[in-house]
């Protein structure tokens, strides 16, 4: 290698900053947790040539690395296990106590779509979706790394996920067949909304959840209503379980409501950072307008735990035995469907910021499709719609713990010595 020459400051001033690595520790180097690849603006002999993959990068304020983990949340995150456990009483108490509730969200629908919950799930993407470096996403097509990355997670959310979601039901509940329709359909479900908030809190990647996020909602699209059929009557009647007659979900329903719920605040989100950043620069964009609509997603997240809770309060205090059982098969695959993704991806050498967002998105489902959908087949006062409600009651305080486990894992593994498994140097 040749001498390393340090540049004029001239120069410096001029090109993008180098920062420091393994093998550059020179004092004018800028600390950086990235190594520092070979590119036209630092063509110097100890930058380090790409090699097939380069982890995908996050929002500028996902990318820094703290000295513990309070430090990383900002308030409103610190504390958003107690937010959302209030957010989840106050709902329950509105449904229970205040007269005509439901009947009230019932007439504020779009088709099958409750216009409430739509409004607080547009507010919770839009700022995530914003974060989101589309400009990037041609470049990272290019790189067959991803590609293997997301032919796992298809595998995972469309192959295991459904069959383990089945095997808990029938496990836990072969008592309980109208709770266990239910259940199957949360598994069926993969998420397209909150696993964008889950993934952006434990630091995971912004660009690449957003991508997963597309491919399974234009599957969900295709493949929920023939799945719906085979995992509710098909696959159990070779057992010998009884056919269930009233299912029949059509494709029109499923994709209406992925495009309310993604559509809207997606094309939103593109629009928003292609415009701003023209209108003025990247470094606005980034140091101040996402710093100022970031609150809007835990705000939106809130919001939408409470309608959600309050339009089904009676239902789980009345049912609260069956809210018992229908939560194990739940809480069971919401562990299961996160720690398989994670320590096996971990294993293999793929960086933090993507076994999270796997893990994420193999962890979370759809529950608001999973719900409309129950409450369009069966009626919104029927035992599939209730445990089709007990998902999120589940679901989000888990995987929340689960957010502060990641952190946690981040931190005290040896990430920094992970390498991107399957890569190839180049030379």
């Amino acid at each position: 290698m040749a001498e390393r020459q340090r540049p004029q400051e001239p120069q410096l001033q001029s090109q993008q900053p180098c920062y420091k690595t393994a093998d550059c520790q020179k004092d004018y180097c800028v600390d950086r947790q990235e190594q520092c690849y070979y590119s036209p603006e630092c063509p110097y002999d100890y930058c380090i040539k790409p090699s097939e993959y380069q982890a995908m990068q996050t929002a500028p304020e996902q990318q820094q690395q703290q000295k513990n983990l309070l430090r990383r949340l900002s308030f409103l995150d610190r504390f958003l296990a107690l937010w959302i456990l209030v957010a989840m009483i106050v709902g329950v108490v509105i449904g229970y106590y205040v007269p005509g509730v439901q009947q009230s969200f019932a007439t504020v629908q779009f088709a099958s779509v409750s216009v409430p919950i739509a409004i607080g799930l547009l507010i919770m993407m839009y700022p995530v979706l914003c974060k989101v470096q589309y400009e990037r996403l041609p470049t990272i097509l290019r790189e067959r790394q991803v590609w293997y990355q997301i032919a796992i997670s298809i595998g995972i959310n469309w192959i295991i996920g459904p069959i383990v979601m089945t095997g808990l039901a029938w496990a836990t509940l072969p008592d309980l067949p109208t709770f266990r329709t239910g259940v199957v359909m949360v598994g069926l479900a993969r998420c397209i909304a909150m696993v964008l908030i889950w993934n952006h809190l434990a630091g995971g990647d912004a660009d690449y959840c957003a991508l997963l996020v597309a491919i399974n909602s234009i599957l969900q699209i295709a493949l929920f209503s023939p799945y719906a059929v085979l995992f509710i009557n098909i696959v159990p009647s070779w057992f010998g379980a009884s056919m269930d007659t009233a299912i029949n979900v059509d494709i029109w329903p499923v994709a209406r409501s992925v495009l309310i719920y993604l559509g809207i605040p997606l094309a939103a989100g593109i629009v928003t950072r292609f415009v701003l950043m023209k209108l003025t620069s990247r470094a606005w964009y980034e140091q101040k307008f996402l710093p100022w609509v970031g609150p809007w997603a835990l705000i939106g997240l809130l919001y939408t735990i409470v309608v959600m809770f309050a339009n089904q309060g009676h239902q789980i205090i009345d049912h609260i035995g069956s809210v018992f059982r229908v939560a194990v098969p739940l809480f069971v695959y919401f562990i299961l469907m996160f720690f398989i993704p994670f320590f096996t991806l971990k294993a293999l050498g793929v960086p933090y910021a993507l076994v999270v967002t796997q893990a994420f998105t193999a962890g979370s489902n759809n529950f608001e499709l999973a719900i409309a959908v129950a409450v369009g087949t069966y009626g919104i006062h029927s035992e599939q719609a209730l445990a089709a409600t007990i998902g999120p009651l589940i679901e989000v305080p888990v995987l929340l713990i689960l957010t502060y486990v990641a952190l946690i894992f981040e931190r005290k593994l040896n990430w920094e010595k992970v390498r991107p498994w399957a890569s190839k140097e180049v030379a």
